[in-house]
């Protein structure tokens, strides 16, 4: 690790106690809502729209892969039971059956149309950028991200996990670090030092890019992930609908600490989000 990120650590971790408290003391107790639960295989509770509309097509697309893998287990089973040499002991010699090979060409054909004409639509409301009520500037680096937020004098922080300064390791300094901010044990690796925080209701856009290698900015919750590439800014939006606190993760590989480079959005009312910002900009929520 290069020692201006190490530097950086060091400050962070002097700092650590006392600022999630302060930010904690104005955005009040909130649910967890957006996190990977133990032995989970279902995806995280949709918290906006364009998560309802994945969820949807997700379903709508195990419905036909389950229906597509039934019939073809069906049939292996009535060809091997009908077809085995003690059942069948003359094979048939035809070598073609035109209307069978005709179906199976133009079956497969129109299932795709039909989920390319679901999946579109989809894919279309998350490219279509809106004008967003709320912008942040989101820049990936290794090992932690930067956030600015455009349109707010003086809003910018850079965000590590809880923990990174301890190597990545759990440890009583780190627990108490968590309970100050609001976690348990259960959220470590996924809990930041800071937060990106946004009003509920509101349309955010997301401007994403990457400081040294590629980075990719993601909430399950919310269904939006985009890469974050050095000297290019993308964009992705969300609207949350309901308040609480979500977790994310880098999910583009970019280099040893790529595990350990989670992703915290509050999301609250706008009253809350009124007061955090007068904090941040009047200094009683230093950023760092």
């Amino acid at each position: 690790m290069k020692m201006p990120t190490l530097k950086a650590l060091g400050l962070a971790a002097a700092t650590l106690t006392a600022l999630p408290a302060q930010a904690q003391s104005i955005l009040g107790e909130l649910p967890i809502i957006g996190q990977p639960q133990p032995g989970g295989i279902a995806m995280q509770p949709a918290a906006t729209s364009l998560a309802v509309e994945l969820h949807w097509l997700d379903n709508f697309v195990l419905v036909i892969i389950s229906a597509i893998t039934l019939l073809v287990t069906a049939l292996l089973i009535w060809v091997i039971l009908r077809y085995n040499k003690r059942s069948n002991p003359k094979a048939a010699e035809f070598t073609h059956n035109s209307p069978l090979e005709v179906a199976w060409t133009v079956v497969p054909i129109l299932i795709l149309v039909g989920i390319g004409a679901f999946s579109l639509p989809v894919l279309f409301d998350q490219q279509r950028i809106p004008e967003g009520e709320v912008v942040v500037k989101v820049t990936g680096y290794q090992w932690y991200w930067g956030y600015e937020y455009p349109e707010e004098e003086g809003v910018e922080f850079s965000s590590y996990m809880i923990g990174a300064d301890a190597g990545n390791m759990m440890t009583p300094e780190v627990l108490e670090q968590l309970q100050t901010a609001g976690y348990t044990e259960d959220q470590f690796r996924l809990a930041t030092d800071t937060a990106v925080v946004v009003p509920v209701g509101k349309t955010v856009v997301m401007q994403v890019t990457g400081g040294d290698v590629i980075h990719s900015w993601t909430i399950p919750a919310f269904g939006v992930k985009q890469d974050g590439i050095p000297g290019r800014l993308a964009q992705l939006w969300f609207r949350a609908d309901a308040e609480g606190v979500y977790f994310g993760q880098c999910s583009e590989l970019c280099g040893i600490a790529h595990a350990y480079m989670p992703i915290t959005v509050k999301v609250v009312s706008e009253e809350k989000y009124a007061q955090w910002l007068a904090a941040v900009k009047a200094g009683e929520i230093e950023t760092w």
